[in-house]
C-alpha cells in the first residue's frame, strides 16, 4: 500500500474543511440534561443558540478546531506537510484560528472574509466520562466558495482530505466537488471522513455516489456511520458491503479498535491502552491523522492502524484535540 510521492509533490496532506474554534469546558451530566442537548452527538446551532449554550458553559479553552483542521495538526505532528483551505471570518476568532493551525506548522493562506457571519465556533460540554457533547456554529466556514481553492497546491498535495461536515452548505461543497475534480486529473489520491451519523442521514447519496463513481480511495467512518452508509447494522456484514467500493476502507470502533481493509486484505487493532480517558473531542480525527501518516511513509495496513490507535489514545487522555505528548516519539517507541 505504498503512496506515492511524485518528484513535484509539495505536501503529503491538503485538507479542506470547517474553520472552528472550539470552546472545551467540563460539565456534569444534569447540564447536559437541563440545556436539553444531545448527549455525545453534535448539534448544529444558530447565532442565538450559540450565545445562550457559551453563556451556560463553565470555564473553558480556546483554540482552534474543525475535524480536518484537527487532523492536519496530528499530520504535521507526525512529521507530514500539510495545507489547509477552510473560511474564516476578518474577527478576531478569525485570527485565533489562522494563528494556531499555522503554529502547527500547517500552511493556512485561504482570505478571511469580510463581515457578518463570524467565525465558526464549537461548543463542547465534556462529561465526567470523558464524553464530549458539541454544538457547532458554523457561521463564516459555511462560505467557502469555490475561488478560494487554492488549486496549485491540490495538484501538488498526495492526498486531498475531505471533511464530511462541510459538505451540508452550497458553496462549500461545490468547493469541494471541485478540488476532488483537480486532485484527480493530478493523479492524486482523495480521502474523506464522513464525519457523523447525521451528515450521512442528510447526504448519504451523494457519498454513496462519489464511491460508485471510484472518486474516493480512502474512506474513514466509524461504526455507526458504516452502519447508516450501508444500511446493515452488522459490523462485519457493513464491511463486506463497503470495502468493494473503495480501495482503502478504515473504520473505527472506540475502545473495541479499529479495522481496515484494502484491496481485499484486512487488518485489524485493538484501542492503545488509555489510563483515564478525559475527553473524546477529536479521536477520530487524530485517528485519521496517524494512519494517513502511516499510509503515506509506506507502511502496513497493520502499522498504520496502529498509529491511528496511538494519536487517538494520546488525544483522549487530556482535554482538546491538539496533542500534548510528542506523538512522533510514541509512534517510534511502539512501532520503531
Amino acid at each position: 500500500m505504498t503512496a506515492s510521492q511524485p518528484a513535484d509533490t509539495r505536501f503529503d496532506v491538503i485538507a479542506i474543511g470547517n474553520a472552528i474554534v472550539d470552546v472545551v469546558a467540563p460539565c456534569d451530566d444534569a447540564l447536559i440534561e437541563k440545556l436539553g442537548m444531545a448527549r455525545g452527538g453534535m448539534s448544529l446551532i444558530d447565532t442565538d443558540q450559540a450565545r445562550d449554550l457559551y453563556a451556560a458553559m463553565g470555564p473553558g479553552r480556546e483554540m482552534s478546531g474543525g475535524s480536518a483542521a484537527n487532523t492536519l495538526a496530528g499530520c504535521a505532528e507526525l512529521g507530514l506537510k500539510s495545507a489547509f483551505i477552510g473560511q474564516v471570518a476578518d474577527d478576531q476568532l478569525g485570527e485565533v484560528f489562522a494563528h494556531d493551525i499555522r503554529a502547527a506548522g500547517t500552511s493556512f493562506t485561504t482570505p478571511a472574509r469580510a463581515g457578518d457571519p463570524p467565525t465558526a465556533r464549537c461548543l463542547i460540554f465534556v462529561t465526567p466520562d470523558g464524553e464530549r457533547t458539541m454544538n457547532t456554529f458554523l457561521g463564516a466556514s459555511q462560505f467557502l466558495p469555490a475561488k478560494a481553492l487554492d488549486e496549485d497546491a491540490i495538484r501538488a498535495s498526495s492526498v486531498l482530505y475531505l471533511e464530511g461536515y462541510l459538505w451540508d452548505p452550497e458553496e462549500p461543497r461545490a468547493a469541494m466537488l471541485q478540488a476532488i475534480d483537480v486532485a484527480r486529473e493530478a493523479g492524486r489520491k482523495v480521502a474523506f471522513t464522513a464525519s457523523d451519523t447525521f451528515v450521512i442521514d442528510r447526504h448519504g447519496d451523494d457519498f454513496r455516489a462519489l464511491l460508485d463513481d471510484g472518486k474516493i480511495d480512502i474512506l474513514f467512518c466509524n461504526e455507526a456511520e458504516l452502519a447508516a452508509l450501508t444500511g446493515e447494522d452488522d459490523f462485519d456484514t457493513g464491511l463486506a458491503k463497503l470495502a468493494p467500493q473503495v480501495p482503502v476502507l478504515v473504520a473505527t470502533r472506540s475502545e473495541k479498535g479499529a479495522v481496515a481493509i484494502a484491496d481485499g486484505v484486512r487488518a485489524e487493532v485493538d484501542a492503545q491502552p488509555v489510563a483515564k480517558v478525559v475527553d473524546t473531542t477529536g479521536a477520530g480525527d487524530l485517528f485519521a491523522a496517524g494512519f494517513l501518516a502511516g499510509h503515506i511513509e509506506g507502511r502496513s495496513l497493520d502499522q498504520s492502524l496502529t498509529m491511528g490507535a496511538i494519536a487517538a489514545a494520546e488525544i483522549i487522555s487530556h482535554y482538546g484535540a491538539r496533542a500534548e505528548a510528542d506523538l512522533r516519539a510514541l509512534v517510534k517507541a511502539k512501532l520503531g
